[in-house]
């Protein structure tokens, strides 16, 4: 038998185990077992101790007897041993009194010690702010956060098969960038010392994507970080996770046919289900999503027809109409105000999946113009739950329109949109030399696997979300 050792007692070489508390809670009476993990229980009664221990798979029981072990070896090991401490035992399957599964431990290894209290009885961990700022707390003490992390992760893995599957390069675009680009949203800035030059974290990785399809990469996504220094609030983080793709030669319709696919598809083997409740709302990724018309919805909602009304003045003037006394007319920009307009009115109101179409032109530089209607676009939203899931659209690719469109932007920039996009000569180069016609689209990760899980806050499937800096 391994007899404890120093509080400060750390085996150099490890230690080596056969089997995981999951294992163990299916092993036979009298299965030979080799397990180590972190103490979670630690009880003495009398002659007998009962712990838990805690490792990736789950939990089991294992128990100390003073009549097996010994009284010198008993003693010495039940006091050896608290809340927090990880060690290795070694021992026989049985099951207790109580029918649970345990391991009668014959060898017992302090591999390192726990030098602060953990939380009561792990109930401590019930604030929000200690579960983001201590996450290693809350993994410790919740199975239901250690799940939700081990959705996030199968889920990401799964999309990664169903793209390969479709013959799509996964690739890597820059984090620091010249120009802030790819969406409407404020940047984050920083300084290159080497360069001597300012950069913008990105913002969206869609115009480098677009270069790789022009070099002939024709299918391609990017799973990584985006930065946008905005506010936050339960579906918004400034920093978060979004996949990317980009396929030649397809347009808006097939991708909301993939999307839809997509999402099933994951759904089924990361959950078993295309079913989730999410905040008492059973919501059915598996039913038919509804086509629901951008301005039209907007139309029903609040009687302003957008079709009518695309000028900034007049839309103002309609909307303090409507709206007396609102802070929506302060927006700087046309598209601005038609974005907060249907944010406000029509978004909420959208609870199960449903494809919303056809947005007004302002409202996406890099977005191809519709054939049938050139004031508006040929894309779409996946809406859930009153969250935006998904944006695609049919890609422009005439770089004379797209020009004048990020000249657009840039004079919008100059007149107080500190969202609008910035211009970007090499991109425009890039498209100069030629773009096949292709479609993109958007999804957030963190909302995906925030709807799968049921979890209220995106910093709920963070593992280390950004918090304000703890003073206390």
């Amino acid at each position: 038998m391994s007899m404890p050792q120093s509080s400060s007692f750390s085996p150099a070489s490890g230690y080596r185990t056969d089997t995981v508390a999951a294992e163990a809670q299916r092993a036979a009476d009298a299965t030979k077992v080799r397990l180590a993990g972190r103490i979670v229980l630690w009880r003495t009664f009398g002659g007998l101790v009962f712990g838990h221990i805690l490792d990736r798979s789950g939990q089991i029981q294992i128990s100390l007897r003073r009549d097996e072990l010994g009284a010198e070896t008993f003693a010495s090991w039940s006091r050896a041993v608290k809340v927090g401490d990880f060690i290795g035992v070694a021992g026989q399957m049985y099951t207790s009194n109580k029918g649970e599964p345990t391991v009668a431990v014959a060898e017992l290894t302090v591999l390192n010690r726990s030098h602060r209290q953990m939380p009561d009885k792990w109930a401590g961990i019930s604030s929000a702010e200690v579960r983001y700022r201590r996450r290693y707390l809350d993994l410790i003490a919740n199975a239901a956060t250690r799940e939700r992390f081990r959705v996030r992760s199968r889920a990401i893995a799964e999309i990664r098969a169903y793209l390969d599957g479709l013959d799509f390069t996964e690739i890597e675009t820059p984090i620091l960038q010249d120009a802030a680009s790819g969406a409407a949203a404020r940047p984050f800035i920083t300084h290159h010392n080497a360069l001597d030059e300012d950069l913008y974290l990105r913002i969206a990785p869609e115009t480098y994507l677009k270069r790789a399809v022009a070099g002939g990469m024709e299918r391609v996504y990017e799973i990584g970080k985006l930065f946008r220094n905005e506010g936050t609030d339960a579906s918004h983080l400034q920093e978060f996770t979004s996949l990317e793709w980009y396929a030649a030669y397809w347009d808006y319709r097939d991708n909301m046919r993939v999307i839809r696919e997509m999402i099933i598809t994951v759904m089924t083997k990361a959950l078993g289900s295309t079913k989730v409740t999410y905040q008492d709302v059973e919501l059915d990724f598996g039913a038919d999503w509804p086509e629901i018309d951008y301005r039209e919805a907007v139309l029903e909602r609040t009687g302003i027809d957008l079709t009518q009304i695309q000028e900034l003045p007049s839309l103002r003037e309609r909307v303090a109409a409507v709206f007396p006394g609102s802070d929506m007319v302060e927006a700087p920009s046309y598209a601005g105000l038609v974005d907060l307009l249907y944010k406000r009115t029509v978004r909420p109101r959208l609870i199960q999946p449903c494809f919303l179409l056809h947005h007004p032109v302002e409202l996406a530089p890099l977005a191809r113009r519709s054939d049938e209607d050139p004031t508006r676009l040929d894309m779409f939203q996946v809406l859930v739950h009153g969250w935006e899931l998904v944006k695609a659209y049919s890609e422009l690719v005439d770089p004379v329109d797209q020009r004048n469109r990020l000249v657009e932007q840039m004079n919008m920039r100059a007149a107080g949109d500190d969202e609008a996009m910035m211009l970007e000569e090499d991109f425009l180069e890039a498209m100069e030399y030629g773009m096949p016609p292709m479609s993109g689209l958007g999804i957030g990760i963190d909302r995906f696997v925030a709807l799968l899980t049921d979890a209220p806050n995106l910093r709920d499937v963070v593992l280390f979300p950004a918090m304000r800096r703890d003073v206390g």
